[in-house]
């Protein structure tokens, strides 16, 4: 008799013991998970296969209203295709490109733009070293860039862009004499430039394959 006493004794003080440790709330327990009708209340409607995906962009209107269907084009044949990582990638190209033909680099012409274009600059750059010009040239800013057409054409994708910039340009001989220019002067430009990319290539970079005037 004295055993089962000691005994319940001993359970039930291991049984307040678990209360204190158990019964109490720390503020780090997990919450209960919810019923079955509240979870599925909340879970998020699942998107439609047919979506058609959507055009990112921001900021500044980038975009002609022409240009809008050739874009999702573009987008449904590279998921990862952006509008404003591309305006600026085109901005920045535009800048580069100029500059190398101005200084008559012919190696950045060689992969920023393509074959027939690049045999365009190369050559204007041997006409203008036989006469004994020099460009000094600036890019003083680039005022507006907009995509105004957009295609998708089996594997390659087209996307031509109008830059409205600003240019200050001097053409000196080579004694150093102004031949025609001024520094102090910008001039507005308006370019029509299309660039193009194999969607299918490992290359991310677009190419300059055709240049126009606006």
């Amino acid at each position: 008799m004295f055993y089962v006493i000691l005994f319940a004794m001993v359970a039930g003080f291991l049984a307040l013991r678990l209360y204190t440790v158990l019964g109490k709330r720390t503020g780090h327990e997990q919450a209960l998970p919810k019923p079955a009708e509240e979870r599925l209340a909340a879970a998020p409607m699942p998107r439609t296969i047919d979506v058609v995906p959507e055009v990112r962009e921001t900021g500044n209107r980038t975009i002609e209203a022409g240009a809008e269907t050739g874009l999702r084009a573009v987008v449904n044949a590279d998921s990862s295709f952006d509008v404003a990582q591309f305006v600026e990638g085109a901005k920045s190209a535009y800048k580069m490109i100029l500059e190398a033909y101005w200084k008559g680099d012919e190696e950045t012409l060689g992969w920023l733009v393509e074959d027939d274009v690049r045999a365009g600059f190369l050559q204007a750059i041997a006409d203008r070293k036989a006469a004994g010009h020099v460009l000094e040239n600036r890019l003083v800013a680039i005022e507006r860039a907009v995509i105004s057409e957009a295609s998708v054409e089996g594997r390659v994708a087209r996307i031509v862009v109008r830059f409205d910039a600003d240019i200050a340009a001097v053409t000196r001989d080579q004694d150093g004499n102004v031949v025609a220019g001024s520094l102090t002067d910008a001039v507005e430009t308006h370019d029509i430039w299309t660039f193009a990319r194999n969607l299918r290539s490992d290359d991310p970079n677009w190419k300059l394959v055709e240049t126009d005037e606006a």
